[in-house]
């Protein structure tokens, strides 16, 4: 059964520009960052660096139920459409069995990547740009670019 992080990755991956821009007007509880980050297999305070997000700020978030900021929420669902640009391109594959998108992800992003001048994507998830990078690369890997 696939986890609900990357069922929800999926989905923001595959939705309209326009939906993703109300679910990040909608904002999204600083607590689904530790979800996302368990998800990830990666520790929360990782997660809230690649993402450069201030840690004290996004804890007392949670810890009170309140919601990132509309510029937060933006780098998470960016972040969530790769993990779901992931598992599309693996679904597509027809290979499944036993892959966590979200895990690879958690995964890849600390990894050096000569095609990124040796950078790690992590250096770039901060920046929609950044994440459009990457988003590109991924696509680019795909297609045997990089291969």
């Amino acid at each position: 059964m696939e986890a609900a992080i990357v069922m929800q990755a999926k989905s923001l991956y595959l939705a309209s520009p326009a939906e993703r821009v109300r679910l990040i007007r909608k904002r999204i509880p600083a607590s689904h960052l530790k979800e996302l980050a368990d998800s990830m297999h990666i520790l929360q305070g990782r997660l809230l660096s690649i993402l450069n997000l201030p840690s004290a700020s996004v804890r007392r978030k949670s810890r009170q139920g309140a919601m990132l900021t509309t510029e937060q929420a933006e780098r998470v669902v960016g972040l969530e459409c790769l993990i779901g640009q992931v598992a599309v391109m693996v679904e597509e594959s027809g290979d499944t069995i036993g892959f966590d998108a979200a895990q690879w992800v958690g995964e890849w992003l600390t990894q050096p990547v000569p095609a990124l001048g040796g950078a790690t994507p992590a250096d770039f998830v901060e920046t929609m740009t950044g994440q459009k990078l990457l988003s590109g690369f991924l696509a680019r890997s795909r297609a045997g670019v990089f291969a």
